[in-house]
């Protein structure tokens, strides 16, 4: 391979290495056709999947050693092509676990700045592509906009997210990103610890004995079984608290408004409304988010509702309690007693009324806190930001349509067939008038309950709204934008012949009330209409208007309408291949031979506008257009 790599210490302060690749070790690897990943091991260098950078100029092999900056010391060798490809960086703002740390650091530049101030976190937030965060730090509208739209991820290292702004994320297109299921247990066992701590007066009575006391009758406690415990928010870490409150005897019920009633049945519990749940209630125990609709529900006249001696559990959220209201209802002997684990302000002050009151038991936000889950937080979170940051739909997202990943694997080649119709047809638009009505049809063997189209949708309207705009969309703030935009997107469901097997036969966009640059895109209604199908695996497009065709969506697209003729094949071919452009694919839909045919060529390469020209010069074409994907 010849003489090493010479990397020099200029600009290093500013993490830029300067590479001299001798001319020979270039050469040898393109001569030996070497892969990217052998040349970096060769340079000492690490291979990533993604190239981030961009490439420079074919030939340098030819030339004296050839002096290349490269951001994160990675570069990739490729035949007759050298390509600088730069880390993503990733800030890690609070305490995270080593093995989501070592999982980082392999695709990414890891950055561990913790007890950042919000002034010292908006000045480096645009040096960033993802920011780890857990409860203590806010990602506010102010680090979105600090971040100059470089942020694209943020991990929040456990389940509750209402220290991240979702509604800037969102309009940033910053998918926002959290680990649901790592800590459900460690929440679940540490309400259970806290509600029979609660019960036997575990925490007082260790704290007399220690003080020297000696104090049995003080501290008689109640009994669990046959207590009814009311579990409200029924979700991951409820559900498990009430596996649990079954194990120990306990009657439980529950109210959460979207718990399914077949998961509360197969349980053993009892769904109920609120104020019921209040009022048969012996314990409660609170794992409900913080969102507008829960901040304070339990106040002054929720208290007044609820059995005269209950006891309250809060592993949740502490914005759910008015802390001064649950004072005066522990004053007054409404609540007997109360196990605290989350506050409205972490940590609070030193006197609080509240942890300082006898009937309550504190502890500082342990609900997460063993060695399992903080490493399984860890490993969950940094796997969401990695695949976030290469791409990949996460199905932890917060502020994009939630799919399971299962899902996800099914729905993979249906994703980019959505993106790219909508790409497509966008560019048949012609006029000022604007695209503002969409339907999208989907044509399925399943019934309408087995196919989740939300991440379709999505999909579709990013590919509608990205071409014609100056703003980044992504799979995040696709909705948003096109509703800032005022298009009216609506979804068809129509039955298909054949297997459920596969979760669609056909995806169709149409968008009405427009002109268009290729008047046999155009409908029997009058919209501009695309069709196209999965084969095998691959995206394809399977109509143009009322033409039926099948070209592979694998690159750009020319659309030709022309009177059905031999010959035109192999004109058409022979001007793309004078111009050394590839075609990948080729397909002819016709009305009746002789007639009226549209030809859908698939294009590895751009033609120059000269041979469109001389395409669609062709006597027996029509209309030409060119459609880049």
């Amino acid at each position: 391979m010849g003489a090493p790599a010479q990397i020099s210490s200029a600009r290093a302060a500013r993490g830029i290495a300067i590479l001299e690749l001798p001319r020979s070790l270039l050469a040898g690897a393109r001569a030996a056709r070497i892969s990217s990943g052998a040349v970096a091991r060769k340079l000492g260098l690490v291979a990533t999947r993604h190239i981030l950078g961009g490439s420079l100029h074919r030939g340098l092999a030819a030339k004296p050693p050839c002096a290349i900056a490269v951001e994160g010391s990675d570069i990739s060798v490729r035949s007759q092509a050298i390509e600088v490809i730069s880390k993503p960086t990733v800030l890690v703002a609070e305490k995270l676990g080593e093995a989501g740390l070592e999982l980082l650091r392999k695709v990414a530049n890891v950055d561990c700045s913790y007890n950042l101030s919000p002034e010292d976190l908006c000045a480096k937030i645009s040096l960033c592509d993802a920011v780890i965060v857990r409860s203590g730090t806010k990602i506010t509208r102010e680090v979105f906009e600090a971040s100059n739209g470089r942020l694209k991820v943020v991990g929040r290292a456990g389940v509750g997210i209402d220290n991240v702004d979702l509604q800037a994320a969102t309009e940033m297109g910053c998918l926002v990103v959290n680990a649901p299921t790592a800590n459900t247990v460690a929440a679940a066992e540490h309400g259970i610890a806290l509600l029979a701590a609660l019960a036997r007066n575990v925490a007082q009575a260790n704290a007399s004995v220690k003080s020297g006391k000696w104090q049995r009758n003080k501290f008689t406690g109640v009994s669990l079984v046959d207590k009814t415990i009311a579990v409200l928010g029924f979700g991951k870490v409820g559900s498990e608290v009430a596996r649990r409150a079954k194990g120990l005897g306990m009657h439980v019920i529950a109210h959460d408004p979207y718990a399914p009633a077949d998961r509360a049945r197969a349980i053993g519990v009892e769904l109920v409304s609120f104020d019921e749940a209040l009022a048969r209630a012996d314990f409660i125990s609170l794992h409900m988010p913080l969102t507008p609709a829960t901040n304070k529900i339990f106040n002054d006249e929720t208290f007044a509702k609820v059995k005269k001696g209950v006891r309250i559990v809060n592993v949740a959220r502490g914005g759910v309690i008015d802390e001064n209201s649950l004072v005066r209802a522990l004053n007054s002997g409404i609540v007997a007693q109360a196990a605290l684990d989350v506050f409205t302000k972490e940590p609070p002050e030193k006197d609080d009324k509240l942890v300082q009151h006898e009937n309550v038991i504190v502890t500082p936000h342990l609900g997460a806190s063993t060695a399992e889950a903080q490493e399984g937080v860890a490993l969950e979170i940094a796997e969401a930001v990695v695949g976030a940051l290469q791409g990949e739909l996460a199905a932890t997202a917060v502020n994009a349509p939630m799919v399971p990943s299962e899902v996800l694997t099914e729905l993979a080649p249906y994703i980019t067939l959505a993106e790219r119709l909508g790409k497509l047809a966008v560019q048949l638009v012609a006029g000022g008038g604007g695209v503002k009505d969409i339907t999208i049809s989907y044509n399925s063997a399943r019934a309408p309950d087995d196919l989740d189209t939300r991440l379709l949708r999505a999909m579709i309207v990013k590919g509608l709204v990205e071409p014609v705009s100056d703003t980044h969309i992504n799979l995040v703030n696709a909705d948003y934008i096109a509703k800032q935009r005022g298009l009216r997107i609506s979804e068809e469901r129509h039955p298909a012949e054949g297997t459920e097997a596969a979760p669609l036969e056909s995806i169709e966009v149409r968008i009405a009330n427009v002109e268009s640059r290729f008047s046999s895109a155009m409908s029997d209604s009058g919209d501009v209409s695309l069709a196209g199908r999965i084969k095998d695996g691959v995206p394809h497009l399977s109509q143009v208007g009322s033409f039926s065709i099948d070209v592979s969506l694998e690159g750009s697209v020319i659309l030709c309408r022309q009177v059905d003729q031999p010959g035109m094949i192999g004109k058409v071919g022979g001007l793309l291949g004078d111009e050394n452009v590839n075609i990948s694919f080729m397909s002819v839909g016709r009305t009746s031979p002789r007639q009226k045919a549209v030809m859908a060529i698939g294009v590895d390469d751009e033609p120059s506008k000269e041979v469109l020209q001389k395409i669609g010069s062709i006597s027996a074409v029509e209309e030409l257009v060119f459609l880049k994907l």
